[in-house]
């Protein structure tokens, strides 16, 4: 499969990437967000510096990310212990 010519801007700065089509609109759609909690940032800490608000943006990414990996750790741990209660249920039923 070809690779697409794009470009992705970002922080006024236009990025050229060579992309498979199918990652095409998902890597728009990362511009444009990124370009809105750029604006973001920008109105809600008053931060100008391009490389500040590039920082501050992935400082708060990583650590919504880490969030959500502890938040589905605790539910696969939670759905496995589910799981196991209800295995023991059917291994009961059958059995018994």
């Amino acid at each position: 499969m070809s690779e697409l010519s794009i470009k992705i801007r970002i922080a006024d700065r236009d990025y050229p990437m060579r992309v498979a089509p199918q990652e095409e609109e998902r890597l728009r759609l990362a511009g444009r967000l990124l370009g809105e909690r750029i604006k973001e940032f920008r109105e809600q800490y008053g931060i100008q510096d391009k490389q500040d608000l590039l920082a501050m943006i992935a400082l708060s990414t990583m650590a919504d990310g880490l969030k959500v990996s502890k938040e589905k750790d605790g539910t696969d741990a939670a759905l496995t212990e589910r799981l196991a209660r209800l295995d023991e249920l059917l291994s009961g039923v059958v059995l018994g």
